[in-house]
């Protein structure tokens, strides 16, 4: 037996195959006219882009593998120099003094109350 909800009712009642599988408010329907395309025209025209794209700016890869890729003993991390030093000492201190500060929050919080 097949179900339909009952929009008078507000029930679940009986109904045939077709009724079920189609229920009110969702009967298939082919549109009259197809949409307009949003985006229907390119910005720019293949012809207008050129060989290459102006925004990207130089390829600096194949420096920086020279860079990266050099054995003189350096962490990869550190490499790049002063701005690498920096990063990674201002992460190293926020770490452990994040560490620090949960251990102290633990400590006060495991305390019993002095009431």
């Amino acid at each position: 037996m097949y179900y339909k909800f009952s929009g008078f009712t507000q029930k679940l009642t009986g109904s045939a195959p077709a009724a079920a599988y189609s229920p009110q408010g969702l009967r298939p329907s082919v549109p009259a006219e197809s949409p307009a395309m949003v985006f229907a025209t390119p910005t720019k025209l293949v012809s207008e882009a050129g060989s290459t794209v102006e925004y990207l700016g130089a390829n600096r890869v194949p420096d920086l593998q020279r860079l990266f890729q050099t054995s003189d003993g350096v962490p990869i991390h550190l490499k790049r120099g002063v701005p690498d030093k920096l990063l990674y000492r201002t992460t190293m201190a926020l770490t452990i003094g994040g560490a620090l500060y949960c251990l102290v929050a633990l400590y006060f919080a495991a305390q019993p109350n002095r009431k």
